[in-house]
Formats: C-alpha cells, structure tokens, sequence
C-alpha cells in the first residue's frame, strides 16, 4: 500500500475503509490457499498455531485525523488508530496535542471490553476549560492488562472523560488517562498470551527432590503479536514476575536487567538468540548465568519463528557472559516434575484402583493393595513417579496410602493415614492431589472443622495448611495441586451452593524439620461462570474446566491461570460431565467422567468411550 492510500475522508467511511484493509489481506490467504482446494480428507480442528500463521499476513493501518472532523469523530478515530499494528502509534498520537502526545504512556496498562469502547459528548460539567469539548469514553469492562503485561479479570463498567482543544483550528486531545482501552475481538486479534518463566520458591522444601533450586514456573502474560515479538518477550521477562506470583518465584537475572539499547533480537540461522544486556545484568556469572539463559530459551522458544537451539548472553561491549545450549539447560525443562504419565488411573466397576495404558483400552487393577478390592475406593490419585497411591474410601471417609507395586493378594492395605468425622459423605474428603514434590494434598469438608491438608511424602502426620483468604461461610470442594509445588486449584463452595474456581500461591517457609505451609491470595480465574463442577490442570498455565454461565448448559473449555480464555480449540460437546482429568504434559489425551463412563478426547477426534465401568479418571499429580 502506498503512503498515501491510508489517508480517507472519516466521515463515517474510515472505520469500513480499515476493515476493509483487513478483509482484502485475509482474502489473499484464502484465495492462495484455495488455489489447489482438496475435495476429501479429514476434517480437523484448527489449533491457534494454525490461525496464527495466516494472521501474521494481515495487517491493519490506521489512519489520520482529517480537516474538520468533530470532537467525538476524532476521539473515535484515535481509538480506532490504537488497534493498528504500529509499534509506538506514531498515527494515534497525531490525534493529540503535542504536550498530550509526548506524556502518553499507552504501555501503561489495557483495559478489555466487551465491545469496541462507545465515544459520546460528555456532560457539560465534565468540560474543564473554557471553550474546550469532553467526550466520555465507555464501556462494559472484562480485564485489565498491567504495566508487566498480567491479564487479571475485572467487571465492571468503565468510564472515562477525553479533554479537547482547537489547536490551529482543529479538535485535538488535550488530557485523557494513560493506557489503551480495546473490545475484546480486537484484544484478542493483537495480543497473544505466551509464558515467561521463573524459579520456584520452595524454601526447605527444595531439598526434597533433585535440584529443586531450578523448578521454572510458568506466568503468563499478553504481548502484541506482530510487534518485535522476540524482543518484546525477553524484555518482558527481564521485568521480573508479575504481582501475584511473585512471592514464590525468583528470577536470576539481577535486579535492573535490561536488554542494551538498540537490540532487535531474532534466531540467526542455526537457531542462536544472542542478547547484550546492560551492565546490571553482566554481574552476574557462572551458574546463575546459565540459570538466566534458561529462562531466556524457554520463555522465547513459543514467539520464535525457528526452533531455539542456544542462547548467548553478552554484556556491555559485547563482552561474552556465557553460552548454553538446548541440551545444556535441558535439567531446566519446564514441567520437569510433571512425571511421565504413563498410564490413567480411575476407580473400576468393582471399586478397585484401576489403569489404562495411553495407547491402549484394556484397563485392569494396579499392583499392589489398592487393586485388591480389600476396601471399595471412590476416588484416586498417584505421585508423580507413579510409584504410590493415595486412595479415598468410596464413602469419602477414609484415606489410604499404598505402593503400587507387589501383589495385590498378598499385601495388606493397613490404616487410613486420615479419616473424616463428617456424618454425610457430602461432607468428607475430597479426591486427593500430588504436587512434584512428592506431598499429598486433600481437604476434609467436615461442617465442624473444614480443612486443607498436606501429608510431606504421603506418610507423615497430616499438616493443616491455613487458607486465609477462604471465608467462613466458603469450603473446599476440590483440588489439584501444580507440579511445581506453589501453585493450587480449588474449587470453592459457598453458603448458597455456587462453586467458584480459585487459584491459590502456596507460601513455604520453615525449616526442613518443620516446613509451614499456606495458601494465599486466592483469585477466581472462571468469573464468566456461574458454576464450576470440576477443573483440571491442562499444561503449564492451562486448565481446563467444567462449567456454565448464567442461563446457560454446562461447557468444558480451556482457561488461562490468570482468568482468560485460552486461544486453544473450542472443545467437542459432551453432556452431564461430573470430572475431567488432563495431563500438565500437553500431548496426554484429555479424560472426561460422564454419565455414560469414561470418555477421552483424543487430538483432533470427538470423544470416544474408553470404558463403560468406571469413574473418576485421574492422570498422576
């Protein structure tokens, strides 16, 4: 397009002329795809890697204000030129004075709408200056993006006064807030989520398994997609975790870190990322060098174009700090404590402690006395080694813990290590959660004491965890602890019945001896439902949930931990869903319980039953 041709009359044709830009380059993907169309195959989902290929040839371009145009025409068309894709809005900010233009920060934080934010005079007294026009700028207000790019849900309406002036004869923007305000399809358009990554804060905990100083944890946060999407990664991550996790992660690039200026960063052609940082961060050497060069690769390695193969990192006057490659900082490898997820688990027909193997349908019970039928179970879990098992009674009284290895005739199960004094099942143990670590988490429902419990290895005395922001009138109903050990799902009940989903940082501290435990900050991350009946970890900052929303049936979807939706496929339909198991190891079909028996979703495929006689499917964790 030349220069010229993004410059049309606003007059109620600007906003058709832009989507018209955007229609024109989608077209051409269509019509360069449609060239050689085949007439047969499978129908497939298309994933978002998919969608994003094509995306990356559309492009939309703003446009300038024009002669004449009214207050609100001008407000409309800034807002508009904000949904380009200019790296700074050099075209947005024409719509400004020039003092306005040169203290707007958008990057300061973006505010998501449901819909494309309405622009409308505002009430004579919001006009400040003599002579000057408001406009108000409004909206139905879904999410907040901060400063280190951290979605966070948030409803409510939103409202904001747009001060203007003539300046030589024409309307400009003369006060206004920082930040962008975008509708949601448009958010969704520009921004892609990704993970950066940080180190696990386990305290005397960390001392429990093999280098458990170097447990990277993903955060995920909202960059532009078409933007530098590299550089704007690393910078990103230099700018340390985001506020709600950062109490239990560390990063080991030093405090002030930042890329040298100047830097564009992209993979050279044998897939090295080369990076010259600032002085700050050229203090830091050996061991902790290599640390930070493991964040770098994984945090980069789903924004590149190519795989990453190795990282250098460089300092002021390109002086060399250290170099690793793939396979150097493999020991790092996000979701290391995921286990290998061998086999399925579930509770069978007869009540035993079941398994599938992945690739196989034929289920049979585990070794050892959780398969022995001595006690009827009705719930499951397996450490991430699956080496053990936690069971609970099938009236929810009882929990068991027991090899899976040995013979199921011979070995007796022995004592519950916890039981519930409740008097209805309702009311007694949920299913219990491995983490990484090797601890098991249950929580007991019990009307007169609820509480939520970790047993250090399986074995030890149940530890009570304080949940301080649970409320008096709220109780646990269930869990699933991330295998990095500073992360929990609970799914919460409150004294009107509706269950809300929360996310949880679990705090360490103490000593080896006595490690105390707690879980804070809870935040929802499925606001948009009304009712959530069950959740599961679905990859390093995935989940997925079952649920509905008000006035609707219940959907499994896929959710972010922050509380959007995921980019994912929308996931097949299935009815009276009661739980769902996935994998933190994303290539693990998913696991649904339904009325029907078991059923798994395998990759591009409907649901297919996997067993007709059995119940609550478990993946190990």
């Amino acid at each position: 397009m030349r220069a010229g041709e993004g410059r049309t009359r606003r007059g109620g044709t600007a906003a058709r002329r832009r989507r018209a830009l955007v229609v024109l380059a989608s077209c051409g993907a269509l019509l360069a795809g449609c060239a050689s169309m085949p007439d047969g195959g499978k129908v497939k989902h298309v994933s978002s890697s998919h969608r994003s290929g094509a995306d990356s040839q559309v492009r939309v371009y703003s446009v300038s204000p024009q002669k004449g145009e009214a207050p609100t025409q001008i407000v409309r068309g800034f807002l508009e030129a904000t949904t380009s894709d200019e790296a700074t809005f050099p075209t947005a900010r024409e719509y400004m004075t020039r003092d306005m233009a040169r203290r707007w920060d958008p990057f300061a934080s973006t505010t998501v709408l449901s819909d494309a934010p309405d622009a409308v005079k505002a009430p004579p007294e919001s006009t400040a200056v003599e002579g000057g026009y408001s406009v108000e700028v409004s909206g139905d207000r879904m999410a907040e993006v901060d400063s280190k790019h951290a979605y966070s849900p948030s409803e409510g309406k939103y409202s904001e006064v747009f001060r203007l002036t003539k300046v030589k004869g024409e309307w400009r923007i003369d006060e206004m807030p920082d930040g962008l305000v975008l509708g949601e399809s448009d958010f969704q358009r520009i921004y892609r989520p990704i993970n950066t990554y940080y180190y696990a804060q386990l305290g005397p905990d960390a001392d429990s398994i093999t280098d458990g100083q170097n447990v990277l944890v993903a955060d995920p946060v909202y960059l532009r997609r078409r933007i530098d999407p590299v550089t704007e990664t690393v910078s990103a991550l230099l700018q340390g975790p985001s506020g709600w996790i950062d109490p239990v992660v560390s990063s080991s690039f030093p405090r002030g870190s930042r890329l040298a200026r100047g830097q564009h960063l992209s993979l050279d052609d044998s897939g090295v990322l080369r990076l010259r940082l600032n002085a700050r961060a050229a203090e830091a050497g050996g061991m902790r060098c290599a640390r930070m060069a493991a964040q770098v690769l994984y945090s980069v390695q789903d924004q590149a174009s190519a795989k990453v193969g190795k990282v250098e990192l460089a300092g002021p006057e390109d002086r060399q700090l250290c170099s690793r490659t793939r396979e150097q900082v493999a020991a790092f490898q996000p979701g290391r404590l995921n286990g290998s997820a061998k086999r399925a688990y579930f509770i069978d027909g007869k009540h035993r402690v079941a398994s599938f193997k992945r690739k196989s349908a034929s289920a049979r019970p585990v070794e050892g006395p959780l398969g022995s039928g001595q006690v009827e179970m009705g719930a499951v879990a397996v450490n991430r080694i699956e080496s053990e098992g936690a069971a609970v009674s099938r009236g929810r009284r009882a929990l068991y813990v027991a090899s899976l290895e040995g013979s199921s005739a011979t070995t007796a199960l022995g004592d519950p290590v916890l039981t519930s004094a409740a008097e209805k099942e309702k009311d007694r143990l949920t299913a219990p959660s491995w983490d990484g670590l090797g601890d098991l988490w249950v929580a007991d429902r019990d009307p007169d004491a609820p509480r939520l419990l970790r047993l250090r290895s399986g074995k030890e005395q149940p530890d009570e965890v304080r949940v301080p922001d649970l409320g008096e009138d709220e109780r646990i109903e269930s869990l699933r602890v991330a295998s990095d050990g500073v992360r929990i799902l609970l799914r919460v009940r409150d004294s009107e019945g509706r269950a809300s989903l929360q996310l949880g940082r679990v705090v360490r501290g103490g000593t080896v001896k006595e490690s105390r435990v707690t879980v804070e900050q809870l935040r929802p991350v499925a606001p948009q439902l009304v009712d959530v009946s069950a959740a599961s970890w679905a990859g390093g900052s995935r989940l997925v949930v079952v649920g509905r929303e008000s006035g609707s049936v219940q959907q499994l979807q896929y959710m972010e931990t922050d509380g959007s939706v995921s980019d994912q496929p929308t996931l097949p339909g299935i009815t009276d869903v009661t739980g769902v198991a996935a994998s933190e190891d994303e290539s693990k079909p998913l696991l649904a319980d339904s009325e029907d028996g078991i059923v798994r979703l395998p990759p591009d495929a409907n649901w297919r039953m996997l067993t007709e006689h059995g119940s609550a499917p478990a993946y190990p964790g």
